[in-house]
């Protein structure tokens, strides 16, 4: 086998070559100093970034070259971390997308009569602060890296898409005017609507303003933009919060059956409460509601610690106690469980104020959450736990009875013996 040798010219990566043998023809001509950084190919087939310096030997009256002297330096680290810095600066950590900084700088760039119809998109993620609330941030992370990763797939090349911060993106459409956009966002958002994070459907606000003369200030389209975005989604969005929290409910369900069963007779208990003290047919399906959403904000609770055989120790019972807070959060979002979301954050309150969240006394308590408190008591009573029995209901009545004026309204847990379950008081 022949030994090949090269020359450090084949080691240079092409596109450099003529680049840098014009300038060391420029250096010797006028007997300066040669640096420059470009990319050599190694052997073993690695791209590396190196430095060179270097300079002319010529003979003593300077007219004849004799020899190129330097040194190169091997820079690929270097260079990594000036690139990664770049990319750091201009785009956004989270989704890879362009930042705040980038798009103003082309949005200067861009505003040109060339780039005329030029257009601006805003989309706004629904729901990002529910996730959040019910999964936590990494949760809400994913929510938002899918929605950049299917912009990026659907933009075109030459389009800008950037995070603004928050759940807001904005994309700048070069060349394009308001029907195309339209046909841009419907697709965008058949796709968006087809995906699932932590069992919630996503959602996309969209709204799009175009700059037609060169005259028009293009932040005032931006504005636009923003506008038509937030009309459609103050249209959209009331439904799709009570669609989520409906969601995040089956979610907790999926997570402990236990949970489920528990909420629904909850549910019907509070309803025969409704019943008893003659309240109208709406009240009694709001208070039903009430009684299955009482616990929603479990859902923040890891399934090990809700389906754990043994007693809770001390660290998580003070996981346990932020439930109601947590289902506060939820049940608010949503125009339609604003009322009920007051009754489920406080049915843990005690009459004698030792509850939890708030330690609340007597009637300070609204009325509904003391039914909450005592229907919630009794069926926890009488279910088997996987640390205790379940109470019969003879003895779980003894316990009503018993805690009637401290932990129970005394009147509605009386009433709730004789009219609810039918029992001398």
């Amino acid at each position: 086998m022949l030994n090949q040798k090269k020359s450090f010219k084949d080691l240079i990566k092409e596109e450099y070559r003529q680049i840098l043998w014009d300038k060391w023809q420029e250096v010797i001509k006028e007997k300066t100093i040669f640096q420059d950084e470009y990319q050599i190919i190694t052997a073993d087939g690695r791209q590396k970034w190196v430095w060179e310096r270097g300079r002319g030997i010529y003979t003593e009256d300077g007219n004849s070259l004799i020899a190129l002297e330097g040194y190169i330096t091997d820079i690929s680290e270097m260079k990594e971390k000036q690139k990664r810095i770049e990319f750091l600066s201009y785009h956004d950590h989270l989704t890879g997308l362009y930042n705040r900084r980038f798009f103003e700088e082309e949005l200067r760039r861009l505003d040109t009569a060339r780039n005329l119809p030029l257009t601006v998109v805003m989309a706004d993620v629904n729901g990002l602060k529910l996730i959040n609330d019910a999964f936590g941030h990494t949760a809400g992370d994913l929510l938002l890296a899918t929605v950049a990763k299917i912009l990026k797939r659907e933009a075109r090349a030459d389009d800008i898409i950037a995070r603004m911060g928050g759940d807001e993106f904005l994309l700048l459409l070069p060349k394009t005017d308001s029907s195309a956009a339209k046909k841009m966002t419907k697709r965008i958002k058949a796709v968006t609507d087809e995906q699932k994070v932590m069992y919630l459907d996503v959602s996309v606000s969209f709204g799009w303003a175009t700059k037609e003369r060169t005259e028009t200030d293009i932040n005032e389209i931006i504005k636009m933009a923003e506008d038509f975005m937030y009309q459609k989604k103050l249209f959209e969005s009331a439904s799709r919060r009570s669609d989520a929290v409906k969601s995040i409910l089956n979610t907790l369900h999926l997570k402990s059956l236990r949970e489920e069963e528990h909420s629904k007779r909850v549910s019907k208990l509070c309803e025969a409460v409704g019943k008893a003290y003659d309240l109208s047919e709406e009240e009694i399906k709001e208070f039903g509601a009430a009684g299955e959403l009482h616990d929603i904000g479990k859902i923040i609770i890891d399934e090990v610690i809700l389906n754990k055989a043994d007693k809770l120790t001390v660290a998580e019972w003070e996981v346990i106690k932020r439930h109601p807070e947590a289902g506060l959060r939820l049940l608010t979002s949503a125009l339609e469980f604003q009322t009920i979301a007051e009754y489920a954050f406080a049915h843990h309150e005690r009459w004698d104020g030792s509850g939890y969240p708030r330690g609340l006394k007597g009637e300070e308590i609204l009325w509904e959450a003391r039914v909450m408190a005592v229907a919630d008591a009794y069926d926890a009573m009488t279910c088997e736990r996987p640390y205790r029995p379940a109470l019969s209901e003879e003895e779980a009545v003894n316990e009503i009875k018993s805690n009637a004026g401290t932990q129970f309204d005394p009147i509605i847990a009386k009433v709730f013996v004789e009219k609810v379950l039918g029992k001398k008081w």
